[in-house]
């Protein structure tokens, strides 16, 4: 493949990338998508996930959208900086625009704009259901595409060959290519075989992913304990942060907080993606020195099981273990939550559990000894926050606290999966990649993951929906542009 001339290159085959692809082609444009899978892998991590979606409807988003961004846009903000940010980008000062912080025109654009993204791929086919079980207790509702993120991969490809648009499988995008003027006019890349190429454009398109599959930026990043992170997805070995690192090279602000990632706490032995684990609020969370660490109900499960996978990171090798009795049954099966499919480890006695989890027995039994101690007499609601909560230990346990002693006792090893990395790129409402100067680089967006958005905590179920807007945007703003160079 030699030297290519298009409208719009687009460097990723998921969500972001797709939808990018697609609406630039509808209007128009010249389309490329380069992406470092084989065919039968495209899509990246949106492949393999369910694809939940923040929203009470496919044309409302939930009550609390825009204010749980604005609780988690980037730490301790200088307040005479932060005065403007409500004002048009444009009228932001430069060093406004360029802070690595969440803009809230932004998200007030990805508020207004989720309603008609789904319409949007509604007219391919796709359908969205409620979701009512996804966690043992949500505060938020949650909607999804009938067959999760593959449903989407596969409405959207066929559609953007079907209109001419050309797909580069197994050929990764290495660096952006700049003219005289500073705008980003195409990519260098390389093909099977570390055959390079180059591809030129009036536009590009990062929709990439973060760089969960990137050991080394997750070192730099993350630090140490990322070797024992678990890959969510099979998807997520395939971002490698190429997207990110290329715009950084060419002086791109960054975003998102770099030494933090989407965590859930997942089943290590499970050979599916996605097999978290949901049931650790009706038992205890125990290292492998038998020790308790964490409060394993603080709130409901929809709002805090990142918080808590990111503590079972910190433990030694980045392993826990929920450990529960046979009052589990109580729990209503909706609420029992687990996607492995593995089985429980289970035994007669919490010596024998404990011999099984190669974990110290004595101190298991004191551990759990000390938690039945703190255990108070009340009501036990699994449906909802009952502030059944343990009294004169540490860590306390703030809901569904009951003593654990009831054999058998059942164990399930968790560790904390890297969904996605929150560190990217600074972006604009039109999804314009950002420079350190405050100023948009000419000719390059960025969508998805490759857009930073997240600090502190995860807004859950907006990171498919994040690709599917913000690529749209892109698409659509790349297309013009290409009309109008």
């Amino acid at each position: 493949m030699g030297e290519q001339d298009f409208d719009v290159i687009v460097v990723g085959c998921g969500i972001a990338g797709l939808a990018a692809a697609v609406s630039a082609c509808e209007s128009g444009a010249r389309v490329a998508v380069l992406e470092r899978a084989p065919i039968e892998e495209r899509g990246g991590n949106t492949r393999y996930t369910g694809a939940w979606m923040r929203m009470k409807s496919d044309s409302e988003v939930t009550d609390d959208f825009e204010e749980h961004f604005a609780v988690n846009a980037g730490g301790y903000i200088d307040p005479n900086l932060i005065k403007g940010a409500m004002a048009p980008s444009e009228q932001q000062p430069s060093i406004l625009r360029a802070l690595s912080y969440v803009d809230p025109n932004v998200i007030a654009t990805f508020a207004a704009e989720a309603p008609g993204t789904l319409a949007w791929l509604k007219t391919f086919g796709v359908r969205f259901n409620p979701l009512p079980n996804a966690f043992p207790t949500s505060v938020q509702p949650r909607i999804q595409p009938s067959g999760g993120g593959l449903a989407l991969i596969e409405a959207l490809a066929p559609r953007f060959e079907q209109k001419g648009g050309n797909v580069y499988y197994e050929t990764t995008a290495r660096s952006l290519i700049q003219d005289e003027s500073g705008a980003v006019v195409g990519v260098k890349a390389v093909t099977r075989g570390n055959h390079p190429v180059e591809l030129r454009a009036r536009a590009v398109i990062l929709g990439c992913g973060g760089f969960q599959g990137n050991a080394q930026m997750l070192t730099r990043y993350v630090g140490q304990r990322a070797v024992h992170l678990r890959q969510m997805s099979l998807g997520s070995h395939y971002n490698k942060g190429e997207g990110v690192s290329m715009a950084l090279d060419i002086g791109a602000a960054p975003c998102g907080d770099y030494g933090l990632w989407h965590a859930s706490p997942m089943d290590p032995r499970t050979r599916h993606a996605g097999s978290s684990v949901y049931i650790y609020p009706y038992g205890i969370l125990v290292n492998n020195k038998g020790m308790r660490f964490v409060d394993e109900a603080p709130g409901s499960t929809d709002e805090t099981y990142e918080s808590i996978a990111r503590e079972i990171s910190s433990q030694p090798s980045g392993i826990a273990y929920v450990v529960v009795d046979a009052t589990l049954d109580d729990v209503p099966k909706e609420c029992r939550i687990v996607y492995s499919e593995q089985p429980p480890i289970e035994a007669a006695s919490l010596s024998e559990l404990a011999g099984k989890l190669a974990i110290p027995g004595t101190a298991l039994a004191a551990t759990v000894a000390a938690y039945n101690g703190g255990c108070v007499p009340g009501t036990f609601d699994p449906r909802k926050i009952d502030h059944l909560s343990t009294q004169g230990i540490q860590p306390a346990k703030s809901n569904w606290a009951r003593p654990i002693g009831v054999p058998p006792f059942k164990a399930y090893p968790i560790v904390s999966s890297i969904v996605f990395t929150f560190g990217g790129l600074k972006v604009n409402a039109s999804a314009q990649v950002i420079n350190n100067d405050g100023d948009a680089i000419p000719g390059l967006y960025a969508a998805g993951e490759t857009m930073g958005t997240y600090y502190s905590s995860y807004t859950g179920a907006t990171s498919v929906l994040k690709g599917a807007v913000f690529g749209r945007i892109a698409g659509l703003d790349a297309a013009r542009r290409a009309a109008a160079v």
